[in-house]
């Protein structure tokens, strides 16, 4: 198999993965891949079209199962609701994060780890409280005040995204570098 056939089928499977483990029963909300997914494929994926495709098929994928859980009765959580497009949105500018990773090493890829979920926290806690509706379980008011309280509701989500950005950020970051240094130093045996 060609190696781009393999990337290719790597990286599906890791959507699938990831859309599964983001269902996963008592899982803590916020502890998911899918920050780390487009940090990685902002840095590293050359074709700028599948590095926002891949995170944003991942969160469709388990918004979907989300759904199919929902009608039948096994979670009380939607997959599609109203507003959804605007955390699709998100996840796909998360990927300019890892497009403004010049050079793979740990600090690069800690500052983009800590600034995707950062930014995400940021924009998508202002659009609830912006919306300032029942749509996504909170009326705060349209004030600073309601604002803040809006970003309070959402630390708790906020911290478990970014320690699960870190964590899966050095899987996969991690996992890359261990592979083209593996295939790196193939190809110098062999000559």
């Amino acid at each position: 198999m060609k190696s781009s056939k393999i990337i290719v089928w790597s990286f599906l499977l890791l959507v699938i993965i990831a859309a599964l483990y983001r269902i996963i029963p008592g899982r803590r909300f916020g502890f998911a891949p899918q920050w780390a997914m487009a940090v990685f494929a902002g840095a590293v994926i050359k074709d700028k079209k599948w590095a926002f495709i891949i995170p944003v098929l991942s969160m469709f994928i388990s918004d979907l199962l989300y759904q199919v859980l929902y009608i039948g009765g096994l979670t009380n959580m939607q997959g599609f609701y109203e507003v959804q497009w605007q955390n699709y949105l998100l996840f796909a500018l998360l990927v300019l994060v890892g497009m403004a990773v010049k050079k793979i090493n740990v600090l690069q890829i800690a500052v983009a780890s800590v600034a995707a979920p950062t930014l995400y926290f940021l924009a998508s806690n202002f659009l609830v409280w912006a919306s300032n509706g029942n749509t996504r379980g909170l009326d705060r008011p349209k004030t600073f005040n309601g604002l803040m309280l809006c970003y309070s509701d959402g630390i708790p989500f906020y911290r478990m995204s970014i320690l699960a950005t870190l964590v899966f950020s050095a899987i996969l970051f991690g996992s890359y570098l261990f592979i083209r240094n593996y295939r790196a130093v193939g190809r110098e045996i062999r000559a």
